[in-house]
């Protein structure tokens, strides 16, 4: 496993090299590319060459581009009841496959959308999963994963739940984006990977403490790491651990350092 970091938590003013650099300074290995509006990460400036310069900066600093992350404005939603809007989500996100496929990232990550009081849960869940049929032979095809994340979009709230998602679409190429603080909550993070399994396909690491209902640095709260990384090791997971601990909770070199004792549990 190697230690990772994610472009989500870290400051918008860092250049795409100097985010490289502070990552490799404090002992990443690993780096989740961020496509964001207010980076110099924008997707639609991902031309050819630029993709070409960003990936040689990589692996001069030999920081492995372990998944990609974020879109263009607006966000695709593929859960909406909006027809037109969910062809163009599909659309939006088989152009952003093919520029994650052009930096060599096997992982993208995707919010489906979010439950609410216009969209309502069945119509969600349909429309997501039909969606996702129709993506997947495209990310087959191209060799990229769409990794879903749970973040509280009061979306498939359970493992059992994500599990029997996942098998209606049967794609080795959809799976879910686990991430250990965001189930803490109403659930224990290491039921998520035993149940789901092998379609658990990229991790993010964060802890949260269920009282007083705050993030805290890793090890500081209720995320049993151990039994994580035992349910991980039993599914043969074997890629990055990536951090999403905001620097604000804690310094990229203590998260980095605290990675490294997890991964010893």
């Amino acid at each position: 496993m190697k230690v990772g970091l994610s472009g989500i938590i870290t400051p918008s003013e860092w250049s795409y090299q100097e985010t490289l650099q502070q990552a490799k300074d404090a002992g990443y290995e690993a780096f989740e590319l961020t496509f964001r509006e207010d980076r110099d990460t924008k997707l639609d400036t991902m031309t050819d060459q630029r993709i070409a310069d960003m990936v040689k900066m990589a692996e001069d600093m030999d920081i492995e581009l372990a998944a990609a992350v974020g879109s263009g404005e607006p966000r695709p939603d593929i859960m909406t009841a909006d027809e037109g809007r969910r062809h163009e989500s599909i659309d939006e996100i088989k152009r952003i496959l093919e520029v994650v496929k052009k930096f060599g990232i096997d992982t993208w990550l995707l919010v489906p959308g979010r439950v609410s009081e216009e969209c309502h849960y069945d119509v969600a869940y349909y429309n997501a999963r039909d969606a996702l049929l129709e993506l997947a032979p495209f990310a087959e095809e191209i060799d990229v994963v769409i990794a879903i994340e749970y973040v509280w979009n009061r979306f498939l709230l359970s493992p059992m739940e994500f599990d029997r998602f996942l098998g209606e679409i049967g794609s080795s190429h959809v799976g879910l984006y686990f991430d250990t603080g965001n189930m803490v909550i109403q659930s224990y993070p290491e039921q998520w990977v035993k149940i789901v399994g092998t379609g658990v396909k990229k991790v993010h690491f964060k802890d949260f403490k269920r009282e007083g209902y705050q993030w805290t640095p890793l090890l500081e709260g209720d995320v049993n790491f151990p039994l994580v990384m035992q349910e991980l090791r039993v599914i043969g997971y074997d890629d990055a651990l990536i951090s999403e601990v905001s620097p604000n909770i804690e310094s990229l070199e203590a998260t980095a350092a605290k990675i490294r004792r997890i991964m010893e549990m």
